[in-house]
């Protein structure tokens, strides 16, 4: 067997790698190229559907907080009606007892007046 010097199997070496390691390299090298391009495609694809997904969560986040919003002004509304109408009420009742005590007040030195008449005669 001949012995090779070091050059030739430097040589030989390279003619191996350009024949045979090279072409192999290239297509795993191709293989990942594909299979970065499929994720990243798939990675918007997924990121699109997530951007418009929260898009319509805060849309409806949106339409929840104007109908809270109009919600909280019609009760709003409504209190401040149903507050003046019970005011109007109790004002309307006291006014009733007012009258009512007046003439039971009334009636009362009426009735004074006419037990210290009584009183006096009976005395006399």
């Amino acid at each position: 067997m001949a012995e090779m010097t070091k050059k030739e199997f430097s040589e030989l070496l390279q003619d191996f790698s350009k024949k045979t390691l090279d072409p192999k390299f290239e297509r795993i090298d191709s293989q990942f190229a594909e299979v970065k391009e499929d994720i990243i495609h798939q990675f918007h694809v997924i990121s699109e559907d997530i951007i418009s997904k929260v898009q319509l969560v805060a849309e409806g986040v949106a339409n929840v907080n104007e109908k809270l919003d109009r919600t909280h002004q019609e009760l709003k509304a409504e209190i401040q009606d149903t507050r003046q109408e019970v005011l109007a009420a109790i004002k309307l009742s006291y006014a009733e007892l007012d009258r009512r005590i007046t003439s039971l007040e009334v009636e009362m030195e009426n009735l004074k007046h006419r037990m210290e008449i009584l009183e006096r005669r009976s005395v006399s």
